[in-house]
């Protein structure tokens, strides 16, 4: 079957047309799905087509149900968990990646997709200010993944690579550190490593919320005199519930002098760092092993884009690599084969969207769209903070804070009704026993209107919620 050109040029064409007509109405719609649990699913037939469907009436079937069921991260008015959206050159990029389709396991499959991700690496190093400390990395999909790589990292240090050879059976326990506001992925990638909940430690926290460093150093000798073995401490920059950041430079002194693997998780709030001004939060990051970041959440790249620096490669690839004849560059001896530094065999072109949104925008571009969020969250903070009903029960970091009303029942039907109403959409977290309301500003094509718009949602529905208690 040869590639039919003509259904293709048919086909982007009515894409084309779909998703311009998408990005010009997007503000008009609610930003989140009134779909009910199953709706979709239930207008979806039973059982494949015997024969082909036409293009038109797929396309058509698509765009009944997305009217239903999109919940839409891309809108301006997205406040809620942590932003995702693309932008109009990241798009056109995951266009290229996907037609081109290359699979950049190795160099030799793909020499573009290969080294224009090491330059990204590079890239990404210096707009941070971490360029000259000493790491490298790679491009995964999700933070998710490069958390798990960091605690794979961590057991085969802590084991001498046993865990791997030999699996965990006779090796001593292995004890993770993390402040409770460390995101779930931590956990997670604990018990995949095959480490156990139970030796994921959550330290407590004292002060701004930050890791309490004697209650860590006291528990690490705890666990080691009873035979346990440390080995990870991980710092949270920019928590996901409120915003946290730790000490890190503390944890960092912390674990080089305990001979503990230190990774930090700055998913969310690491590209601040791009902004001069706000690269103060994120030092002593410099002493990590490992730091994730995600441009998919606040550099307007679209989702999958999750970036993975690391000061010991050769650890890494000692993690990771298993080299079958199969998958051995004949040729060349000195080229980055990704595929032996992750989980996955599989990689998709994904340095090629960030490649494509760093040339339009430039450092100064980024850093102003990123001042610019926090700029706005702050000031509808301190708007809602006059507000006699309101609460600001944490203060911004970065362009996320939360806010209460007097009592959890309360709050929560306020959130009820503002997702309810449409106009813009909120999430909620637990914050020391209370429930609060988080606003996080970060999508692509959000303004300062809409953030205005946000405050002008949330008065006029406190009002008319509390004038009927």
């Amino acid at each position: 079957m040869t590639f039919d050109l003509d259904l293709y040029r048919r086909s982007t064409d009515a894409v084309g047309l779909w998703l311009s007509d998408y990005f010009a109405t997007l503000a008009q719609k609610p930003v989140r799905s009134s779909a009910t649990p199953g709706q979709i699913k239930a207008q979806l037939p039973v059982s494949p087509p015997n024969t082909s469907v036409a293009f038109a009436q797929i396309m058509s079937q698509f765009d009944a149900l997305a009217q239903q069921g999109l919940t839409h991260w891309n809108h301006p008015r997205f406040f809620a968990y942590f932003p995702c959206s693309t932008s109009p050159l990241a798009l056109a990029a995951e266009q290229l990646a996907a037609a081109i389709c290359q699979q950049g396991m190795l160099w030799q499959t793909s020499p573009l997709s290969t080294e224009l991700e090491e330059r990204m690496i590079e890239w990404m190093l210096e707009l941070l200010g971490l360029d000259g400390q000493g790491f490298s990395g790679l491009i995964s999909d999700t933070a998710s993944t490069s958390t798990l790589s960091a605690v794979l990292m961590a057991r085969e240090r802590a084991t001498g690579h046993k865990a791997r050879k030999l699996g965990l059976a006779g090796l001593p326990t292995l004890r993770v550190y993390v402040s409770p506001e460390a995101h779930s992925s931590i956990k997670k990638a604990v018990w995949l490593a095959g480490l156990g909940e139970r030796n994921v430690v959550e330290v407590p926290t004292g002060a701004n919320d930050q890791l309490d460093l004697h209650a860590l150093k006291s528990q690490i000798a705890d666990d080691r005199a009873q035979g346990m073995v440390p080995a990870m401490i991980v710092g949270v920059a920019g928590g996901t519930s409120v915003g946290a950041f730790d000490d890190l430079t503390a944890l960092g002194q912390i674990a080089r002098d305990e001979h503990l693997y230190y990774h930090i998780d700055a998913a969310w709030a690491g590209v601040a760092a791009i902004v001069p001004e706000y690269r103060e939060l994120f030092s002593g990051w410099e002493l990590a092993d490992s730091i994730v970041l995600n441009p998919h959440k606040w550099l307007m790249t679209g989702m999958m884009c999750s970036v993975f620096l690391v000061k010991d490669m050769g650890l890494l690839s000692q993690t990771m690599a298993i080299v079958p004849t199969y998958l051995q560059t004949l040729e060349h001896e000195q080229v980055s084969n990704f595929s032996e530094l992750t989980p996955q065999l599989g990689r998709p072109f994904r340095s090629l969207k960030l490649w494509f949104v760093i040339q339009h925008y430039g450092a100064q571009g980024l850093a102003q769209i990123l001042s610019d969020h926090v700029d706005w969250a702050v000031e509808l903070c301190e708007r809602l903070r006059g507000q006699p009903d309101i609460e600001i029960v944490t203060e911004p970091s970065l362009s996320l804070f939360s806010f209460a009303l007097r009592s959890d029942e309360l709050t929560l039907r306020l959130l009820k009704r503002i997702n309810e109403d449409g106009r813009i959409y909120l999430t909620q977290t637990s914050y020391k026993g209370r429930d609060v309301i988080r606003f996080v500003a970060g999508s692509a094509s959000c303004s300062r209107d809409d953030v205005q718009l946000a405050g002008d949602v949330i008065v006029e529905l406190t009002q008319n919620l509390l004038s009927e208690n």
